[in-house]
């Protein structure tokens, strides 16, 4: 097992101090959800015109890149071409740099629509995704986050698109502190389909139950 830092825990670091606080601190490489005050990497020169000069200047570092963590919400219908005008953006630089993970997130209206509805959009927005030039040689993770925290929601959407390049993200703090699922349950519901997971350095408030 690997471990990375995410950026976005680093808003205020520059490029050149997250490679070399992350290496200090004993990760083998990092997760990219922005860089300071920008959270689409794929906007910034360092990932755009400089892009091959950052690679470059990562891999000299010692460092990989485990992932991106883009903003793509696959279940809302209103992104659907804000999402394929990401995918298409950070496709190439995921492959630049070696990334083999993009986060993606569920989203969509929960409350005005049934879940099984947005994973039958969620499923027509990702076979939309991965056949795009290059999306199959990324794994594409749905994370448990925002609507789709529990694991037996994510299923909706995982049993759906079975394409292997298309998997889960487990965030263990929403999971469980939001959720209320248990660890056991969670691979219950997704465990096979797991390829990435968010962890954090939290405590629980028992006086609070989970939402």
């Amino acid at each position: 097992m690997k471990l990375s830092a995410m950026t976005l825990g680093c808003p205020n670091w520059s490029l050149e101090t997250i490679l070399a606080n992350v290496k200090a601190y004993g990760y083998d490489g990092i997760d990219f959800r922005g860089l300071q005050s920008e959270l689409d990497i794929t906007k910034l020169p360092a990932f755009t015109t400089d892009l091959a000069k950052t690679a470059r200047q990562i891999k000299n570092a010692g460092m990989e890149v485990s992932g991106i963590s883009s903003s793509i919400k696959v279940c809302d219908a209103a992104n659907r071409q804000q999402n394929l005008d990401e995918a298409k953006r950070t496709i190439p630089v995921a492959l630049a740099l070696g990334a083999k993970n993009i986060r993606v997130f569920g989203g969509g209206n929960a409350k005005n629509t049934p879940r099984p509805e947005l994973a039958k959009i969620g499923a027509a927005m990702v076979q939309q995704i991965l056949a795009l030039p290059d999306a199959g040689q990324i794994f594409w993770n749905f994370e448990t986050h925002d609507n789709w925290i529990k694991a037996t929601d994510c299923k909706l959407l995982l049993d759906v698109v079975t394409n292997p390049a298309f998997g889960a993200l487990w965030d263990l703090g929403h999971t469980f502190r939001i959720g209320g699922e248990s660890p056991e349950q969670t691979i219950a519901a997704i465990g096979p389909r797991v390829r990435y997971t968010h962890v954090k350095d939290a405590a629980r408030d028992t006086k609070q139950p989970p939402a």
